[in-house]
């Protein structure tokens, strides 16, 4: 009344209120923040099991936009964000970064309601290049990277932890890593045979454990109910051929957050290469290699040639494991092996 009686409007300045918080509202909710956080929720979280990664480049790579309307958004921008990335050495992610934003504007784009609210007409990553040419995945962990991977895995769950260095140090698939049963194993001599149907070429293949190899398997076996033919279960209960992959998922999340705090980029299969090529550096030759590896070379014989090069690939694998302690540890090994035919 107060107001009133000095001439003001209580009404029309509440209108003017509401209408003034609205104005503001809609300033805000045509961000492009707005929308990455809006493709974080609705997108990349429901299917993508990387979407953390996504959550991360959006973070470090595209913060500064984040307060900027997204239809103002540029290819000239693009490229400039690009272009620091590569700077700081790292072409392989700007090509992630580049798609991560036009997945973002693609989100956008595909839905009428998001267009009107974000105002956007086209994708400004078109008529932008990737700025690096990548061929196929040739990744190979270097050995400050295998260094301080392997210290981070202290940080994992013990099964998580076992199954990444197991797939290091045999040279193995994860997935035959992971299916491993106590049945497949010989501990007193220290062998490990992936039996043809669970061995992705379909040739039964054995493998020698090394040291740490044997010394992580042991303590699986020891640690795992003699119910579970699984020594990487999905639950110490599970006990049936159902468990097909018994801890595919729990793996696949180490990785992601392995990539995350050591900041390594790598993949699962990426270990197995890294070993490969670990061990031709060390001048192991490729034959050999390629058996522990368990490539089938035309013309062999699968049954009778099982039990070839045994002795070499143990070798081989004992000198990996000496070479990848000496990385972990900083310790001084030869570099470069001699196998010896028996």
């Amino acid at each position: 009344m107060l107001k009133a009686h000095l001439g003001r409007d209580p009404a029309a300045e509440r209108r003017a209120q509401r209408a003034g918080a609205r104005q503001a509202h809609e300033r805000d909710d045509d961000l492009f923040g707005t929308l990455a956080h809006l493709y974080l929720e609705k997108h990349a979280k429901l299917k993508k099991r990387s979407w953390r990664l996504d959550e991360l480049t959006i973070e470090r790579d595209l913060g500064d936009w984040k307060r900027r309307p997204a239809k103002a958004i540029t290819p000239t921008d693009v490229e400039a964000v690009l272009e620091r990335i590569v700077e700081r050495g790292a072409p392989v992610q700007a090509n992630r970064t580049r798609a991560i934003i036009s997945k973002i504007f693609n989100f956008g784009l595909k839905s009428p309601s998001a267009r009107l609210r974000f105002g956007l007409t086209s994708n400004p990553v078109l008529g932008t290049e990737r700025p690096h040419v990548e061929r196929a995945r040739d990744r190979v962990l270097t050995a400050d990277e295998l260094r301080l991977l392997w210290h981070a895995l202290d940080e994992e769950p013990a099964d998580s932890a076992a199954v990444l260095r197991l797939e290091l140090l045999t040279a193995q698939r994860g997935g035959e890593v992971r299916t491993m049963r106590r049945e497949d194993l010989d501990l007193e001599p220290g062998w490990w045979t992936i039996p043809a149907e669970r061995a992705k070429n379909g040739t039964a293949h054995r493998v020698p454990l090394s040291p740490p190899a044997l010394a992580i398997v042991t303590e699986r076996v020891k640690r795992v109910p003699v119910t579970t033919p699984w020594l990487f279960p999905a639950s110490h209960g599970a006990h049936t051929d159902t468990e097909a992959h018994p801890f595919r998922a729990s793996v696949r999340k180490a990785i992601e957050r392995l990539r995350l705090r050591a900041g390594i980029d790598f993949r699962g299969h990426d270990l197995r290469r890294t070993a490969a090529s670990h061990m031709a550096a060390m001048g192991i030759p490729r034959l050999v290699i390629g058996r522990i590896l368990n490539h089938v070379e035309p013309g062999v014989t699968k049954v009778y040639d099982r039990h070839s090069y045994d002795p070499e690939k143990r070798q081989a694998l004992d000198a990996w494991a000496r070479r990848l302690h000496a990385i972990v540890t900083g310790e001084s090994v030869p570099k470069v092996v001699e196998l010896r035919r028996s």
